[in-house]
């Protein structure tokens, strides 16, 4: 894939875990100005906004070559007790642009898997993940 579309399906990964939180806690309110908006109330772990919202806020991207490499991530994680959709999430391109299709759904949509997300992670956590891979250059 081409630079352009590694950096927004980085992007993607980079705010799975927060957007997450964000969609399944968002309820519908009605702001002061009268208009309809989003209002989103929801517990972050102290360690979590400390090290990652007000600290350093670190991303490492590694480089995968192929599709089974990259779900031997997920793999690692799973074994470590992590769960898809709240620890990592699986990142699908929607194949409207330069990616071909891997997978159809039941809607008829193909995608492609382009990288894995991981919400914050301590070093320690996250090394023993990544040791695998190489830094992206």
């Amino acid at each position: 894939m081409s630079s352009g579309k590694l950096a927004a399906q980085v992007s993607h990964a980079s705010i799975a875990f927060i957007s997450r939180l964000i969609r399944e806690n968002a309820k519908i309110a009605l702001c002061v100005d009268e208009t309809i908006g989003y209002r989103c109330d929801f517990l972050l772990d102290k360690d979590i906004y400390e090290q990652w919202f007000k600290g350093a806020f670190v991303k490492t991207v590694c480089e995968a070559k192929n599709r089974s490499q990259l779900m031997k991530a997920a793999t690692i994680a799973e074994e470590m007790g992590m769960k898809e959709c709240q620890d990592f999430f699986l990142i699908k391109d929607n194949c409207l642009t330069e990616l071909k299709p891997e997978e159809i759904d039941e809607n008829g949509i193909g995608r492609t898997l382009t990288c894995i997300g991981f919400r914050p992670l301590p070093d320690d956590i996250a090394h023993q993940i990544s040791k695998k891979y190489q830094l992206y250059k």
